[in-house]
């Protein structure tokens, strides 16, 4: 089996060195590997949730289409498209809103934090909250479950909405009785957003610290390196390179005697004047070239738009017939003469709550338990063993709250919920055992 890996970008802005060390360079590179078919999108949907300016949004999609070209991305081994080309997707997101829970958006990361601030200057919980924001989950969901992707790469920001993806496929699959979404997973790289900005900090424009990509030339990658800050010991003074933002920075873009090279020089007393310079013409020794056929695509966009229509005719190709199989599995059918009702008893939806156990990419193992509704009840921590996890959830079924105080989980709803449903739980054990006896 092929493994499918999916990546997005929101069209927001323009992208910075950061980005390429974090994100773009990692994907281009694993996107070559041999046994993966690779997917690469614009999520210019995304965009409009966080931003009403039409000239920015245009103009951030042809920088954005423009930056992955230039670095290399080679089009005929992946599928690369803007997201608002396939039609498909916003279908299958309704598709898909109209078997989530809200219980379940309600705890999505953004929307609790955009209502926590809103508390917290004495707002309305959802001030300013639009149903773009609350659904953005969703919308992601569409997007993984619509190519059927096994991996998706994201920072740990975004694990959460994974997670979503994959209850709401499951969510799908269990009420259409068909098993048509892959459950997708995280793959989470550590070391995605560790580039260190011009004051040390994490590279990013609301801190005002980033180093250029492409924009404003050779010039302006030239004058963020200079005000890379540094400590203030003199030419000719052993410099420390533990810890040092300039070195990390150097790091990335340096082999593994470069490196070498580099902290001797610096021991030995190198200017930071001279460091940065060595610096700069490291960078632009991989950037260069990658600017120069940046600023031939941006003056030649009809190039890049023919481009993003033949891979938005490659991912229309694979999500029409799975967007054809999910409106046949929800009723949404071609006219026909109906079967023949059959005369069966009707069957009462159960009430009682269930347990999940899973694996985590982290290697340990979890369990939930949701409500009948889907609704999180309570959150395992990891355990090493899949048999300890085994051995709680039948101690909760056993024995209900009363196992409570000693099970390694946190409630996710409150108590007059949790209570009834480990109740429910324990007298569900007790029939079945009754029946079999």
């Amino acid at each position: 089996m092929t493994l499918r890996v999916l990546t997005g970008i929101t069209t927001t802005g323009t992208l910075h060195l950061g980005n390429y060390v974090g994100a773009v360079r990692r994907a281009i590179a694993a996107s070559r590997e041999p046994g993966a078919e690779s997917f690469f999108f614009m999520a210019d949907y995304h965009a409009l949730i966080k931003c009403d300016e039409p000239a920015r949004i245009e103009a951030s999609r042809l920088q954005i289409a423009a930056t992955w070209l230039a670095a290399g991305l080679d089009t005929s081994r992946v599928v690369f498209y803007r997201q608002s080309d396939i039609p498909e997707i916003p279908e299958l997101t309704w598709l898909l809103t109209c078997v989530t829970s809200k219980g379940q958006m309600n705890r999505a990361h953004a929307y609790k934090a955009s209502v926590d601030a809103n508390v917290a200057a004495g707002e309305d919980p959802d001030a300013g909250i639009t149903m773009g924001l609350y659904s953005y989950p969703i919308l992601m969901a569409a997007d993984i479950l619509m190519f059927n992707a096994h991996r998706v790469p994201v920072g740990k920001d975004q694990a959460q909405h994974i997670e979503m993806a994959r209850d709401v496929a499951q969510r799908f699959n269990h009420t259409f009785k068909e098993e048509l979404f892959v459950l997708p997973e995280a793959s989470i790289d550590e070391e995605m957003e560790l580039l260190p900005g011009l004051d040390g900090r994490k590279m990013s424009k609301s801190y005002d610290n980033v180093i250029p990509l492409f924009e404003g030339g050779a010039k302006a990658l030239r004058e963020a390196i200079s005000k890379i800050v540094t400590d203030s010991r003199l030419p000719g003074e052993p410099k420390e390179t533990e810890g040092s933002h300039l070195v990390q920075i150097y790091d990335a873009f340096a082999t593994p005697a470069q490196r070498q090279e580099f902290r001797a020089a610096l021991h030995a007393g190198l200017s930071w004047g001279e460091a940065k310079d060595r610096l700069h013409a490291l960078i632009d020794a991989e950037i260069g070239p990658m600017r120069q056929r940046y600023d031939a695509l941006m003056a030649n966009p009809e190039k890049i738009e023919a481009i993003l229509m033949e891979g938005a005719a490659k991912a229309r190709a694979i999500a029409a017939p799975l967007l054809a199989r999910a409106r046949e599995a929800v009723g949404l059918r071609r006219f026909q003469p109906l079967a023949a009702p059959v005369a069966t008893t009707a069957k009462v939806k159960s009430t009682v709550p269930a347990f999940k156990q899973y694996r985590e990419n982290d290697g340990l193992f979890y369990f939930k338990l949701l409500a009948a509704d889907g609704t999180l009840l309570l959150q395992s921590t990891g355990l090493s063993q899949g048999k300890e996890a085994g051995q709680w959830v039948a101690r909760l079924k056993r024995e209900g709250a009363a196992a409570l105080a000693e099970a390694p989980v946190s409630k996710a709803a409150a108590d007059e919920v949790v209570m009834p449903a480990l109740e429910a739980l324990v007298a569900a054990e007790i029939e079945a055992a009754a029946q079999k006896g």
